[in-house]
């Protein structure tokens, strides 16, 4: 997790995880999604979803990246 508040004016946080495969990266977009529309928080946008070798979930303040360990 990186804090960005005085580094750039695009998000404040970057959070970048990896999975083992492309379905376990899905997964964990899933369960990130799941998670976070119970406190209310809906992506602008979610991109990679489908091949899953990077997926990029932007929150606005927080992006999400989900790498396979290959990627």
């Amino acid at each position: 997790m990186l804090d960005l508040r005085d580094v750039t004016t695009f998000t404040e946080t970057l959070i970048t995880c990896s999975g083992g495969n492309t379905r376990q990266n899905q997964a964990i977009s899933d369960e990130i999604q799941q998670q976070l529309k119970k406190h209310g928080d809906i992506p602008a946008s979610v991109e990679g979803y489908t091949h899953a070798e990077w997926i990029l979930m932007d929150y606005g303040d927080y992006v999400i990246n989900i790498f396979t360990e290959k990627t």
